[in-house]
């Protein structure tokens, strides 16, 4: 993890807690070396709190590094202002290996655009600096929706929290989803959050009385297997069907019918992690009723079909 004056230290803690809780499920060692260098000779670096952090490590520690963290800094200077590194941060980079996965949280983004790593590729920031992003680095594909972009060796989320999501993601990818489960459940953060920014956006509240689609969406979850009409999901929360497409939509972030894909997309993700049904089985218990539809379904959500997805992860689960 890289730690630039001005840190906000929520951020700089996610990847410690979330990648130093990731453990072998056989034997219990650590599957992470977790490292915070910064810039210059070890000593401290200042946080946008009322109290500096003391780091152990200086620059020399990226070129060991197989992924480099760079969590938001509200004293970014020209790098946010111009889209250009300071002098001592080129230098700092410029020891990181190639081929190193590289990763920002929220406007941390902003200096691996400036270090060219996003020229040409998607990429995500707080939905608040996103339209600056984009005008500093027009070269990069912004995307303002999602909570993360993984883009392979580059890796970019969304404000503050959303960096959770992603080093979850990390785990999951690296290790498979029954290690990230459990860093989630240790951390007591949901192991997957449905949607993207734009739940989190400021817009009109709806009347209070009338806001929650808390219990449909709980219905929902427990009846995956079965068809589900986006007026039985209505009619849980006494709505009609243009009410509730729109509350829902306003809280969740997506339509009723593409936040159902995706908890039916989840939940055969976890069967096909922790059980041996075969396709077909898990096709009808996430409610997609053939493996056809299952496999058109994950291929869409993930880039690859049931068996693979299967043979990826409980292998990465095995350790």
């Amino acid at each position: 993890m890289l730690a630039l004056d001005g840190i906000i230290p929520f951020e700089l803690g996610i990847p410690q807690r979330i990648f130093g809780r990731a453990k072998n499920p056989a034997d219990g060692a650590p599957l992470y070396e977790v490292l915070t260098c910064s810039v210059r000779a070890p000593g401290p670096v200042r946080t946008d709190a009322d109290f500096a952090i003391l780091t152990e490590h200086g620059p020399k520690a990226l070129a060991t590094a197989d992924t480099v963290v760079i969590p938001a800094s509200y004293e970014l200077g020209p790098v946010f202002e111009e889209g250009v590194l300071t002098p001592e941060l080129a230098a700092a980079l410029a020891r990181v290996r190639p081929g190193t996965r590289m990763v920002s949280i929220c406007t941390g983004g902003y200096v691996l655009a400036a270090g060219g790593y996003l020229d040409g590729r998607p990429a995500t920031t707080h939905w608040a600096s996103a339209e600056h992003f984009q005008r500093v680095f027009p070269s990069v594909r912004v995307d303002p929706e999602v909570l993360f972009i993984d883009d392979g060796d580059v890796l970019t989320s969304a404000g503050v929290a959303a960096g959770i999501d992603l080093c979850l993601h990390i785990v999951r990818r690296d290790h498979g989803s029954a290690v990230a489960n459990e860093v989630a459940r240790r951390t007591v953060v949901p192991p997957h959050r449905p949607g993207g920014q734009s739940q989190y956006i400021q817009r009109p509240l709806p009347e209070p009385q009338l806001a929650s689609t808390t219990a449909a969406r709980a219905w929902a979850l427990g009846r995956l297997h079965e068809p589900i009409q986006l007026r039985d999901l209505a009619e849980q929360e006494a709505m009609s069907v243009r009410t509730f497409t729109r509350r829902f939509r306003e809280e969740v972030g997506l339509s009723p019918g593409q936040w159902l894909t995706q908890q039916r997309v989840e939940h055969a993700r976890h069967l096909l992690e922790s059980t041996d049904l075969p396709v077909d089985a898990i096709a009808r218990a996430a409610g997609f009723g053939t493996a056809t539809s299952l496999r058109q379904h994950l291929q869409t959500a993930l880039g690859v079909p049931p068996t693979a997805y299967r043979r990826t992860f409980r292998a990465g689960a095995a350790g």
